[in-house]
């Protein structure tokens, strides 16, 4: 059965960093594109980062390029997201998700893992 399952979120300080996993089983997640997403107290769900399946190309969005980085290890079947330098704004439960291409839209992607809290606070 499909399967992804996010792991690493939990409470960090201001500036601090953590490491999310997406695990895959059921698929094989190097023939998809998979993204980060994440939905905030009182806000919709926006997305945070993709990487392509074909050439292996990364988007972020503006609010986190140059403090995340999305990467991805075929051979453990596996996507993960460095969160660098974290604001109290960044604070959101993080999903992970796959589709056949990256996109912006939460609709686009067939397949979704649960989610891990992040909170950022002092």
């Amino acid at each position: 059965q499909v399967q992804l399952v996010e792991s690493g979120g939990g409470l960090v300080q201001p500036g601090g960093s953590l490491r999310l996993s997406c695990a895959a089983s059921g698929f094989t997640l190097d023939y998809y594109a998979t993204g980060w997403f994440r939905q905030a107290p009182g806000k919709e769900r926006e997305g945070v980062s993709c990487i392509s399946s074909n050439n292996g190309s990364t988007y972020y969005a503006d609010s986190v390029k140059g403090r995340f980085t999305i990467s991805r290890d075929n051979a453990k079947n596996t996507v993960y997201l460095q969160m660098n330098s974290l604001k109290p704004e960044d604070t959101a439960v993080y999903y992970c998700a796959a589709d056949k291409y990256c996109t912006w839209y939460p609709d686009g992607m067939d397949y979704w893992g649960k989610g891990t809290l992040v909170t950022v606070s002092s």
